[in-house]
């Protein structure tokens, strides 16, 4: 297909979705999804916990807050239409000593706030009823975080903008965008060119590569995150029977090590959050701000990385039976975190606008919980575009 309405760039689930809404919107317009891959979701999608989150962690009033609550309802609703399995194994988050308690009280006040269904705050004897082998003082329960299967979600998505009419292309990585003859613009692929009246990115790791072509300011940048996992060894997965967190650095865009059952199976430990040394993130002025800043937490991700017997004791602060040997190598997957030039990490999604253009300049976790909400979302931006 050579010309379309509608040109949506990645064919991660956040893509999927959004040229879903576009077809539920206007059907019978001509959407098309360029995907640099040769399958869909084998990016941040197909490489992660499988988390269905709550809403538990965000800012009241963000679009995390509103978009992750409404997304969780939305994607239960979607995984019961379809026959995906969509578990509600429930998520606590264990405080393990008074120091703890300040930073759990906020997180409950924004979980109340952000309208989290069914939240409990319990203490250390209900903890154990629920999670037998954890330990803690005090823990939220949040007994509506499930777990799914992102990359199965992705793929139904794609067979519903397939079934609207619209076409989903592999193998086709975009290197350049113009503006088209006819109006709107070109995109150049590896297989060729599309001409669009209007285009949606959402690219994942290329997200700030591309809004800079279309002219964009380059602030903010995608600076990569490597996140590894360890697996616990089948015989001693009882520890754990949903998903275990710890209390989290409000001052950091990341989780903590926590342990998480997966929808494939098993339980994970992790995730490290390692800052990948590549030559593009070192020249950004926000990288050396970022490191300069939370030197601390840096230096205890590089043991978590390079030692299993740092990675198991943050974990053994709230599972105490776990062990070294309880453990072994897991998989590992990559966050696209965007980091200002002042060295802000930005922990809301961002978005940037052309005429004819969208832009998804930073979506991380709860992406892909939020994903339906988020293509709301976006559609509603996309449709105010002047051009």
């Amino acid at each position: 297909m050579n010309h379309c309405d509608t040109a949506v760039v990645g064919a991660g689930i956040v893509g999927l979705a959004v040229a879903r809404e576009l077809l539920i919107r206007a059907p019978g317009s001509t959407v098309v999804v360029l995907e640099q891959a040769e399958a869909i979701a084998t990016g941040q999608t197909g490489a992660n916990s499988g988390v269905v989150h709550a809403g538990v962690y965000y800012e009241p009033g963000s679009l995390k807050a509103r978009l992750c609550v409404e997304g969780a309802r939305d994607l239960y609703a979607y995984c019961d239409e379809k026959g995906i399995e969509a578990r509600r194994i429930g998520k606590m988050i264990v405080a393990t000593d008074e120091r703890e308690i300040p930073r759990l009280d906020e997180l409950e006040r924004r979980a109340r706030a952000n309208g989290v269904p069914e939240l409990h705050r319990i203490d250390a004897a209900e903890l154990r009823e629920i999670e037998p082998h954890a330990r803690g003082i005090s823990a939220l329960h949040s007994p509506t975080t499930g777990i799914v299967d992102f990359a199965a979600v992705a793929r139904a998505y794609a067979a519903d903008v397939e079934a609207a009419g619209g076409t989903v292309l592999l193998g086709c990585r975009v290197s350049g965008v113009a503006p088209a003859s006819s109006g709107g613009l070109q995109l150049v692929h590896s297989g060729g060119t599309v001409d669009a009246q209007r285009a949606i990115f959402c690219c994942g790791h290329q997200s700030d590569r591309m809004a800079v072509m279309q002219g964009a300011d380059p602030d903010p940048r995608i600076v990569p995150f490597r996140g590894k996992y360890l697996r616990i060894k089948p015989e001693r997965e009882p520890l754990v029977r949903g998903l275990i967190y710890p209390v989290p650095d409000p001052a950091l865009p990341f989780l903590g090590v926590h342990l998480t059952r997966h929808p494939h199976g098993g339980v994970l430990l992790g995730p490290t959050a390692l800052l990948e040394p590549h030559a593009r993130s070192l020249a950004w002025p926000g990288t050396w701000r970022v490191m300069r800043r939370f030197w601390r937490s840096g230096s205890k991700e590089i043991a978590h990385a390079v030692a299993r017997r740092s990675l198991v004791a943050a974990a053994r602060r709230f599972v105490p039976e776990l062990r070294i040997a309880d453990v072994m190598d897991g998989w590992h997957g990559v966050r696209a975190q965007a980091v200002g030039r002042d060295g802000t990490l930005y922990d809301d999604f961002a978005f940037a606008e052309t005429d004819v253009t969208l832009h998804v300049r930073n979506a991380p976790s709860p992406a892909a919980t939020s994903s339906l909400a988020i293509a709301r979302h976006i559609a509603d931006r996309f449709e105010k575009l002047p051009g």
